[in-house]
């Protein structure tokens, strides 16, 4: 069967060889776990009891520390996702699974679509970071101007995360547009709402190219609306997210801080899953401020019965950033 990804499978048996490890977690993304078996099989034949972690896995923000320290593993094999934490708790080793297809015809399918604008940004997740020369020529014969950003936080030029858009926004001041080479709308949503400008993907999976206008502005509305009903709310909720990456203490205590100014009841929460059942837990509270990953905020808004607002709408809500602020800094970060 012919692999989309390259799962690095001799390399996954020489880190196991190396190491000396005989137990090892696997954790994959949700589109790469039916490769866990097979994975687990390898890691064996190596020398290693594998155990292949089952819960979701939602970017490397989201390492399963704890989970290997509660098993006894000596390595975490995470896949999918380039080095993001710092930590020295269980060694991890990245595999990014980088995708074996070529996205040549994705981004000539996207060309016609960029016609309005002469100054293209051009992003990608790291699946894709190594076809981003190939897409720049491209680009540069339909007579654009070309910018990858290589300021931000991520490991490589022109890629972005979940959360991460840093590259994006370092060049956002130069380009009218930006094309996303990637699967699905995820990211490029969350690169249109950090920078502000009309994004076009490119998705060499399904060998097609597509605006994402439309999404993008039933999502501000719906931002504009959560932050405007919580203004409404009395008893707040603020959570820490737990997740390995995503615990951010001192912005939830800055948080109930300026709410109880404005005469808010607030609860700090704690948690590592933010879902409607585990917040209908807590009928009392009218709304919540969310200082772990904020695309729980923006892509399941309306699995929420309550508001659940970014930190950034936070302070819109209270008069300490503007509703045109937010849209022109974005939602990932100040």
């Amino acid at each position: 069967m012919k692999r989309t990804f390259d799962l690095e499978e001799t390399r996954l048996r020489k880190e196991i060889t190396k190491r000396g490890a005989k137990l090892i977690l696997i954790q994959l993304p949700e589109g790469l776990k039916a490769e866990g078996p097979r994975l687990a099989a390898m890691a064996e034949e190596a020398g290693a009891l594998a155990i292949v972690s089952a819960d979701p896995c939602y970017g490397a923000c989201d390492l399963v520390l704890a989970d290997a320290e509660s098993l006894g593993a000596d390595i975490i094999i995470h896949y999918g996702h380039s080095f993001q934490i710092k930590q020295e708790r269980v060694p991890t080793i990245y595999i990014e699974a980088r995708a074996k297809i070529s996205v040549k015809g994705a981004v000539k399918e996207a060309i016609p679509l960029l016609k309005h604008w002469s100054s293209i940004g051009l992003v990608t997740t790291v699946q894709h970071v190594h076809t981003l020369n190939e897409a720049r020529e491209l680009l540069i014969e339909a007579g654009k101007t070309v910018s990858i950003g290589d300021a931000g936080q991520a490991k490589y030029a022109g890629q972005v995360t979940g959360c991460d858009y840093s590259n994006a926004r370092s060049i956002s001041k130069e380009v009218d547009a930006f094309l996303f080479i990637g699967g699905g709308r995820f990211h490029a949503v969350g690169v249109a709402l950090a920078t502000a400008k009309p994004t076009i993907i490119a998705d060499p999976y399904e060998k097609r190219a597509y605006p994402i206008r439309d999404e993008v502005q039933r999502i501000l509305k719906q931002r504009w609306a959560s932050i405007s009903e919580a203004k409404k709310a009395e008893k707040f909720g603020v959570l820490i997210g737990l997740k390995s990456g995503q615990k951010k203490v001192e912005e939830a205590m800055e948080a109930k801080e300026k709410l109880e100014k404005k005469g808010k009841k607030t609860t700090l929460l704690a948690l590592r899953e933010i879902t409607p059942e585990t917040l209908m837990q807590f009928p009392p509270i009218d709304a919540f401020v969310n200082t772990a990953c904020p695309r729980v905020s923006l892509d399941d808004a309306s699995s929420f019965p309550k508001p659940v607002l970014t930190f950034e709408e936070m302070l819109v809500m209270v008069g300490e950033m503007s509703w045109e602020e937010l849209c022109g800094k974005g939602w990932f970060g100040r």
